[in-house]
């Protein structure tokens, strides 16, 4: 054993942060925290912390865009911007990119004359279920492929198990997973 070393190394300067902002140590989160950007108290879970997934799909199941929000706000506030933040999709015929859906199926919550008067104004047929008045079972043979989709993105376990605090970046990791979902989709060339 080699002899000890003259002197003992002093206290760590104060005031230095170990993160990779200065001054803040670890983006300023803590591991046991809960909750985030994006979360609110679930109505449907004696009001614990929880994110909803808004979701628009094409007639096959294919995801076209994705918006987080806390579990407390309602469905129909997010019809408008997840449309309008829409990019042009190709169809098989020739001419422009279509930048609007033909027809839009939707459950109750999305009922109410705001939406209704959207969907019209840009042209778009509303197939949602009047409440009080139409059956859900009618229009489940459309909203299944929808809970499909929403079952393909919380496989992945960021996204149903909220890890990430920041919108930011649960945002980007949504953003990714809905692009792995139409990459596996894609047809496969055996050679």
């Amino acid at each position: 054993m080699g002899e000890a070393p003259p002197h003992r190394p002093g206290p760590a300067r104060p005031g230095r942060g170990a993160g990779l902002v200065e001054g803040v140590f670890g983006f300023g989160e803590c591991p046991g925290e809960k909750g985030g950007e994006l979360t609110g108290p679930n109505p449907t879970d004696r009001g614990k912390l929880g994110t909803k997934y808004h979701l628009l799909v094409t007639a096959d199941g294919l995801p076209l865009a994705v918006a987080i929000t806390g579990a407390n706000r309602h469905d129909s506030m997010l019809v408008e911007p997840i449309l309008d933040g829409l990019s042009p999709v190709k169809g098989r015929g020739r001419g422009r990119p279509r930048r609007r859906p033909v027809k839009l199926h939707a459950d109750k919550a999305y009922d109410n004359r705001r939406v209704r008067r959207y969907l019209r104004r840009r042209g778009i047929t509303a197939r949602i279920a009047r409440i009080g008045v139409d059956s859900s079972e009618r229009l489940g043979r459309h909203r299944w492929v929808v809970e499909r989709t929403i079952s393909w993105l919380l496989a992945f376990r960021r996204l149903a198990i909220r890890y990430d605090r920041s919108a930011t970046t649960i945002t980007a990791v949504a953003t990714l997973a809905i692009t792995v979902i139409c990459a596996r989709r894609l047809p496969r060339k055996d050679y």
